[in-house]
């Protein structure tokens, strides 16, 4: 937030000037975000100036993977997974920002076709599953990873500073997966796209943990041997300890 002045120094000048070649100009505080010990979440500002007027929407969306959603049933007293649905191209992450509420700035058709807001989510199951029972799994499935804090309840805010300039606050949560992000800016007038940027966003892990999941991932069957040599003499020790207590 130190460098914010000078941003909006910049801004103002890109509003005057580059503003009227492109009506819509967007770029990001920070363009790496980096995980290391101790990481609690952190904050990314969006800054911008648009030419013209109009309203602003910014779709965040992180890295698809496929996710699996399970349902639980009771038999015989104990609960079960009885069902799963996989879904190839669930967002890791998606959050939405507007001056406006999109409903009353973005047609039906755009939002459909930009996948503008959570139920306009081309969720797509893997496999083969009735018609009828997709649309509860894909509910969990968004339901869950909101209580995660990695899908947004609504729409955040755009805020407007004047006619020209605007920023969002991007807050990305302790879990945030890591991977290669995109931040759609949309400029909207009277129910049209006039125009669009889209700018990449990395989260990415650094230090110990990296090095960690790397090794992990590169060397599976030796992390595999080092973790259970690691427990074992973790209980050895503590049976020491325990036994001279």
């Amino acid at each position: 937030m130190r460098a914010w002045p000078a941003l909006l120094l910049c801004l103002a000048l890109l509003s005057g000037h580059a503003a009227r070649a492109q009506q819509l100009v967007a770029d990001l505080t920070d363009h790496l975000v980096a995980i290391t010990t101790g990481f609690h979440g952190s904050n990314v500002t969006l800054f911008g100036a648009i030419e013209g007027g109009g309203d602003v929407v910014v779709v965040v969306r992180g890295p698809e993977r496929e996710t699996v959603v399970r349902r639980k049933s009771r038999n015989a007293g104990i609960w079960l997974n009885t069902r799963s649905v996989s879904f190839g191209n669930a967002p890791g992450f998606y959050q939405l920002f507007s001056t406006k509420p999109v409903e009353e700035i973005v047609p039906a058709s755009l939002r459909q076709l930009n996948e503008i807001g959570l139920d306009q989510l081309k969720l797509n199951p893997v496999g083969r599953f009735s018609h009828e029972e997709v649309p509860n799994f894909r509910t969990a499935l968004i339901e869950s990873l909101q209580a995660e804090g990695l899908y947004g309840h609504g729409s955040g805010r755009v805020e407007m500073l004047g006619d020209k300039l605007f920023r969002a606050t991007l807050a990305f949560p302790p879990s945030v997966p890591t991977g290669t992000y995109t931040i759609q800016v949309y400029l909207l007038r009277k129910g049209d796209i006039i125009a669009a940027q889209t700018t990449p966003l990395i989260i990415s892990q650094t230090g110990f943990e990296a090095d960690v999941n790397q090794f992990a991932t590169e060397q599976a069957v030796l992390y595999g041997i080092v973790a259970v040599m690691a427990a074992a003499m973790a209980g050895w020790g503590a049976s020491i300890l325990f036994r001279n207590a």
